[in-house]
């Protein structure tokens, strides 16, 4: 697949603070990637050099192997910035198709009212007049506009209601199929690990993980696979090179592992007779606490 974004060897400095620091990424045709990480850990300034809002200090961004500011790649890039802002004294309609006009290849605008849900009634109604949630929908809408190849995405959910929310990540599943490719940041860490198919995680202005989210929760956190068998299990499974620990309470047993499937292939080579199996992996908020505890204490 193509290269989209390439981010190589980015710095950005304000006076003597140094926001993002000697930071290198790439990002394919297709990918749905959550930039991550606690407030000042560099992700927006970094999101901001990526929409050719502000200039690295040192290194490079390209998008489309150009510069994120020349006409031909802002025409294909749609944005949906955190501060809910839109153009009062039009209908939502009006705004569509203004918005349309702007862009040499746009979205027709039944497509863009299907893949938004935007209702009749809504599409009828002055700008100024939409509440917070109805804003939000809206400013997605415009975003799509343009038919973009590249979508960025700002904290896309605040203010939305789980119904809204649902949508808009099917939705944004829906794009990347169609090989639309798109970068979000959010503060709902469980959003980033149902959604993205690759996270990238910031702290103190340089990137402390990148991978796909199960990768990622693997490589930190712990992994355990419960079962139900006879007690005498525990200390015969005990000595097996896959079984870091194992523990029984009640009728379950416990084992911690680093491979989830090398145990499950032990349960049924040794003949177990497990029932009721369970595997159980950590969450990215112990993963996002643990990186960037582990970074404060460096620091």
């Amino acid at each position: 697949m193509r290269e989209i974004v390439k981010v190589e060897r980015a710095s950005k400095t304000y006076k003597e603070h140094r926001a993002v620091h000697d930071v290198s990424f790439s990002i394919r045709e297709g990918e749905i990637v959550a930039i991550l990480g606690p407030n000042g850990a560099g992700k927006t300034t970094t999101l901001s050099m990526i929409l050719g809002l502000i200039k690295p200090t040192s290194g490079e961004v390209r998008l489309f192997g150009k510069e994120p500011t020349e006409r031909t790649v802002r025409e294909r890039m749609g944005m949906m910035l955190q501060e809910v802002s839109v153009m009062g004294g039009l209908k939502v309609k009006e705004l569509l198709e203004l918005f349309r006009h702007y862009y040499p290849n746009p979205l027709a605008l039944k497509e863009i009212i299907a893949l938004t849900a935007l209702t009749e009634s809504e599409l009828g109604m002055r700008v100024e007049k939409l509440s917070g949630g109805q804003k939000r929908r809206l400013n997605f809408a415009l975003s799509l506009a343009g038919n973009p190849d590249l979508l960025l995405f700002d904290e896309p959910t605040v203010g939305m209601d789980t119904t809204s929310r649902q949508r808009f990540w099917h939705t944004v599943h829906t794009l990347s199929e169609q090989g639309k490719t798109i970068i979000f940041t959010t503060h709902y860490l469980q959003e980033a690990d149902d959604v993205a198919k690759r996270i990238v995680l910031f702290n103190q202005g340089r990137i402390v993980a990148d991978d796909t989210p199960s990768a990622i929760k693997g490589k930190i956190t712990k992994s355990y696979v419960t079962f139900k068998a006879k007690p005498q299990w525990v200390k015969l499974l005990a000595g097996f090179p896959e079984v870091i620990d194992i523990r029984q309470e009640d009728d379950i047993i416990r084992v911690e592992t680093e491979d989830t499937d090398a145990v499950l292939a032990l349960l049924f080579h040794e003949r177990v007779g497990a029932s009721s199996i369970r595997i159980e992996q950590g969450k990215l908020d112990e993963v996002f606490e643990r990186l960037t505890a582990d970074m404060k204490e460096v620091g």
